[in-house]
């Protein structure tokens, strides 16, 4: 499988979790990338080409949806798969994740296998 993923969250517990997942879902190890805010994931991608984005909001130095926008105003980047996987609940903040074209949003705390049918689904491999 040829996929590669970037897991972008603060929280350094739940990346391995996500990482954990992914590799549940077929992805390999070494295509696998970590990034703990939006600004270390921007740098990834100036490295890396990555198919999909597993993205929390609420994070130091720059936030997902600072992120997105700008993942999103970059044509090389534009269409760069972006799922949210966060703890907002905040209704408006998330119909602006919508309408810069992520995916879906799975909520934390998530069951393995919803976010795992999300990365299958994504990659194109079923779960």
């Amino acid at each position: 499988m040829n996929c590669n993923v970037l897991v972008v969250d603060d929280s350094p517990v739940l990346r391995a979790a996500i990482r954990k997942v992914a590799k549940l879902a077929g992805v390999e190890e070494d295509q696998i990338f970590e990034a703990g805010n939006g600004q270390e994931a921007l740098a990834v991608l100036e490295t890396v080409w990555i198919d999909l984005v597993l993205l929390d909001l609420n994070m130091p130095v720059m936030d997902g949806e600072e992120f997105a926008r700008r993942v999103r105003l970059n044509e090389d980047l534009a269409d760069v798969a972006i799922v949210v996987v966060s703890t907002e609940a905040n209704r408006a903040r998330l119909d602006r994740m919508r309408e810069l074209g992520t995916l879906e949003v799975l909520h934390k705390p998530f069951e393995p296998e919803d976010l795992r049918r999300i990365i299958g689904t994504v990659i194109g491999v079923a779960s």
